[in-house]
């Protein structure tokens, strides 16, 4: 199994999460830059790893740009799938999980053990958009994703996971 993120997962993209978590710049570059990050993250890693049969667990992908580029910086949507076709047209997670917990009880676990990056500084509106589009996304998709409810306790979590794992 590779465990990975995004953006991040090859030398490339970890220097482009760098810039984007810890630079000023428009939504339309930030958006730019995570899908540079992401097609050299799927060429270096993750399909060479899918064709070797490896299974490859990412944080993050694809619907996390719609959710903070789109629901939270409020980029046109069609603009995110346009980049998403020419990015990645043949390739989609099998399932995706959702960690789901409100945007305040959040902060107050981010501020408890990092320093705020250009995302997390963000006022508790940008949160809440971006939780919207996520909620969006999985109804629209309930095959494909699994909402946890990541106020549980951890060891609930695991189990959860665990289950739905072994189901794959």
């Amino acid at each position: 199994m590779v465990v990975t993120r995004e953006p991040g997962g090859t030398e490339l993209a970890e220097a482009i999460r760098d810039w984007v978590l810890n630079r000023p710049m428009s939504m339309q570059v930030e958006a730019l830059l995570v899908f540079a990050a992401r097609q050299d993250h799927l060429d270096r890693l993750i399909r060479p790893s899918l064709a070797a049969g490896t299974w490859v667990v990412c944080d993050r992908f694809t619907v996390s740009t719609v959710a903070y580029q789109g629901g939270g910086r409020g980029m046109p949507l069609e603009d995110i799938a346009a980049l998403e076709r020419w990015v990645h047209p043949d390739l989609q997670p099998d399932r995706t999980y959702l960690f789901d917990l409100d945007p305040e009880t959040a902060a107050r676990r981010r501020q408890a053990v990092r320093t705020a990056d250009r995302f997390e500084s963000e006022q508790a509106a940008f949160f809440d958009r971006v939780r919207a589009a996520y909620l969006d996304r999985a109804a629209g998709d309930p095959s494909r994703f699994v909402r946890l409810d990541g106020a549980e306790p951890i060891a609930e979590i695991r189990n959860r996971l665990e289950e739905d794992i072994a189901s794959l």
